[in-house]
Formats: C-alpha cells, sequence, structure tokens
C-alpha cells in the first residue's frame, strides 16, 4: 500500500463527486431533511425525538454511503475503469482505502451538516457531546463504504447492487437495538445481533446521549465498527483482479 497513491485515488474521487451534483445533494442536504421529518413526526413527544434521531445520525449515513458508494464500485467495474487502473501501480489496497478515505472526507461534511441541523436547529438534547455524534457517525458512514465496496463485487447491475440493501443494511436496521433493545430479544437473535457492526454504533451513540464523557463502552463499540470496516475493505480487496495489458 503506497500512501501517495491512496490520497491521489481518493484526491481523484472527491473531484468526481465535486461534479456530480444529484450525488452531492443525496450524501449532505437528504440526512437533515429526513431528520426535520422525524422532528415533526414525533412533535409534542417528549424525549422520543431526541432518542430515535440520536440513533439516526449514524444509521442514515451507514446507509447512504452503502447504496452510494456499491453503484459507484459497480460503475468503475462495469465501464472498464477499475480493469485500467488495475493494470498501473495501483494496489488493490490503495484503490479500497482511497474510497474509503474520500467518503471519510463526505460523511465528515455530511454529519457536521445533519448534527448541526439536528442540534440547532431541531433542538436535539443529549447528556454528551456533539463532536462525539460526528466521529461515530463518520466512522459509521466508512463502515457503509466498505460494505458496498464488498458487496457490488457480487452484482452484475445497478439494481443487483440496490437488491444487497435489504440483505445486508435492513436486517442490520432491525437487529442493532432501534426497535426492540438487543436484551430483550430472543436468545438467537440476540446472538445474530451482537455479529452485526451496526449495533455496536448504536450503542456508542446510546452512550453519548446517556453519558457527559466518553465510556469505556463507547470506545469498544466504536473500535470494533471501525475494526469491522478495515476487514471489509480487506475482503473487498480480494475481489478485485488484476489485469495485465
Amino acid at each position: 500500500m503506497n500512501l501517495r497513491i491512496t490520497f491521489s485515488t481518493a484526491a481523484r474521487i472527491l473531484r468526481q463527486l465535486r461534479h456530480d451534483r444529484r450525488t452531492v445533494g443525496l450524501l449532505v442536504a437528504v440526512p437533515a431533511l429526513l431528520l426535520t421529518l422525524l422532528y415533526f413526526m414525533y412533535d409534542n413527544a417528549g424525549s422520543t425525538f431526541d432518542r430515535i434521531a440520536l440513533v439516526m445520525l449514524g444509521v442514515f449515513p451507514f446507509v447512504i454511503m452503502f447504496l452510494v458508494t456499491s453503484i459507484a464500485m459497480l460503475r468503475e467495474r462495469t465501464t472498464g475503469t477499475l480493469e485500467r487502473l488495475l493494470t498501473t501501480p495501483l494496489g488493490k489496497l490503495d484503490l479500497l482505502f482511497g474510497y474509503g478515505l474520500a467518503f471519510g472526507v463526505a460523511a465528515a461534511i455530511q454529519a457536521g451538516v445533519a448534527v448541526g441541523a439536528a442540534y440547532w436547529l431541531l433542538g436535539l438534547d443529549t447528556v454528551g457531546s456533539a463532536g462525539l455524534v460526528v466521529l461515530i457517525a463518520v466512522v459509521n458512514a466508512v463502515l457503509g463504504v466498505a460494505l458496498g465496496l464488498f458487496c457490488s463485487a457480487f452484482a452484475r447491475t445497478e439494481f443487483q447492487a440496490v437488491q444487497f440493501l435489504p440483505v445486508v443494511v435492513v436486517p442490520q436496521l432491525l437487529l442493532c437495538g432501534l426497535f426492540v433493545p438487543r436484551g430483550q430479544m430472543a436468545g438467537w437473535l440476540q446472538a445474530v445481533a451482537d455479529v452485526f457492526p451496526l449495533s455496536y454504533a448504536v450503542e456508542a451513540l446510546a452512550q453519548v446521549g446517556a453519558h457527559a464523557d466518553p465510556t469505556t463502552t463507547m470506545w469498544r463499540d466504536l473500535t470494533v465498527v471501525a475494526g469491522a470496516a478495515i476487514v471489509a475493505l480487506v475482503l473487498a480487496a480480494a475481489t478485485l483482479r488484476r489485469r495485465t495489458p
């Protein structure tokens, strides 16, 4: 892995994103708009909005980055761009970590806008700091990027890439503890939930919502999510085949 090539790859992807206004709008504006919708749904519902919106600040980046990245990588595969790139000194990890870095920057902007809207426009109230929420949201977005890159290897069309959303993302949403606490689930469901990295992201956000200072549990959960993202990136690298010209 060459850091110079990795950063160069990240810069190329960011330039492509900058010229894609629809994708930029999806990344930046949609989470804030969805949070606004939640605000009016739970108007006069006490602390319900605070609890759900806090979790959604981690869920929205995960889902959106998974969708955007899986389709973006599929396009590079199907248009021949990926094959041409892999005939250069560009390494597999350079490419994938470049993607992770580029979309991590996009996720930081996305999380900053969404968290700013939630706290200062919609009145979100948490015991912990907004900075920790941004950090968790960014790490969770990178996890979505990594899983999207991995899943794109098994799709031949954009429609097939989208089909991985209910297979990979929806089960994690259902079992992450948002609807039912993991401790109240049936034993086998709890065991499955404990394997999903999104469960740890939700738990980390809950720790921020309940504690003024970062807790050991929060850092442990964040480490698990980051580790899962790295593993997914490495697995995605295994799906890339270098061809000679």
